[in-house]
This record gives structure tokens, sequence and C-alpha cells, in this order.
């Protein structure tokens, strides 16, 4: 059974860069045909899609946010990070990691796993 956890600073400064990891337990980040993912909910809005590390190291992100954002990898740990830049009060949100059935669903978007979630809040 795959689990995933988010970790990182709960509080951002505007201007600065939020920094996320999510440690993977019961499943290895670099198996066939798996991708990870990170998606956002800000307060009462939807899900967003933010980008996708596959388990090959390839990086996908959304267009409205690729240009700030930055995912990696560290196959030692198994798990993967978000790099967000240039926050503002707007990226305040929840933000969550999850397991993509990627090759499986025909090249991604169907998320499987997902982890708890970690509130991350933007404000000086």
């Amino acid at each position: 059974q795959v689990q995933l956890r988010e970790s990182g600073p709960g509080l951002v400064k505007p201007s600065q860069t939020l920094s996320l990891a999510c440690t993977v337990s019961g499943g290895s980040i670099t198996t066939s045909f798996y991708y990870w993912s990170w998606i956002r909910q800000p307060p009462g809005k939807g899900l967003e899609w933010i980008g996708t590390i596959t388990y090959g190291g390839s990086t996908y992100g959304s267009p409205s946010l690729k240009s700030r954002t930055s995912i990696s990898r560290d196959t030692s740990k198994n798990q993967f990070t978000l790099q967000l830049s240039s926050v503002t009060p707007e990226d305040t949100a929840v933000y969550y990691c999850a397991r993509d059935l990627g090759d499986n669903s025909g090249g991604g978007g169907r998320l499987g796993s997902w982890g708890q979630g970690t509130q991350v809040t933007v404000s000086s």
C-alpha cells in the first residue's frame, strides 16, 4: 500500500519560495508506470494541478504556474519536491501530493493515492 506525506513550512512570506517535499512509502517513485503530482486547493476553490514528475524523471507543469514551478526528486529518499517561487497570498492553499496512474491511464491525469495535504499560508 502506497502512502504519501507532504512536509514543509506552513507559512511563507510573499516573494519567497514555497518548498515542499512528498515522502513516499510502500512503493518507489521510480517504479513504472506511475507519475507523481502536486495539486493544490485554495480556500473556497477547486483543485488545481501544479505539476508532475514521472517515474523516469520527466517533468510537466500547469501552463499558469510552470514559470514559477520546479519539481524534482531525490530517489535516495524516495521523495519528490515542489518549489514555487515568487509567492503571493493567492498561492495560499492546501497542497497535496498524489500518485498518478501515469502510463496506465494513457499518459497521466488520473490520480489515485493522495497525501493528507498540508496547509501553506503566504503572509507577511
